[in-house]
């Protein structure tokens, strides 16, 4: 049974944080921002996978293969684009409402590639 309803493609940043954070985590937050971006601030313990690479076809990373994925950006707009893409490759996919920008907003961690603080390119 899948982690979450095929009609229920959106969770808000709480809700991402609950499914994606700590040891036992649910689910893999998936990042699918550019790795600029990925490398200036990101949730601790994200997959990173841009969109354009998923689009030319990549394969999603070890770490995020064969479990749901809550996948963020920096608004919400290319990680909707990504979730229709995983969706029709047959994958367990929800997306951010608000992406990082809502994330670092709701006072969730920010890192940068060195694990110091981070901001939302």
């Amino acid at each position: 049974m899948p982690l979450f309803s095929r009609n229920t493609r959106r969770v808000t940043v709480d809700e991402a944080h609950r499914r994606t954070q700590g040891t036992n985590a649910a689910s893999v937050l998936l990042d699918v921002r550019e790795k600029s971006e990925w490398n200036a601030g990101r949730a601790p313990a994200t997959v990173h996978a841009p969109l354009s690479g998923l689009v030319a076809g990549a394969a999603l990373p070890q770490a995020a293969q064969g479990r749901p994925l809550v996948v963020i950006c920096r608004s919400g707009n290319r990680s909707q684009k990504a979730v229709a893409l995983l969706s029709g490759r047959g994958l367990n996919a929800v997306d951010v409402k608000g992406g990082m920008q809502a994330w670092a907003a709701a006072g969730h961690p920010v890192v940068d590639a060195r694990g110091n603080n981070g901001s939302v390119a």
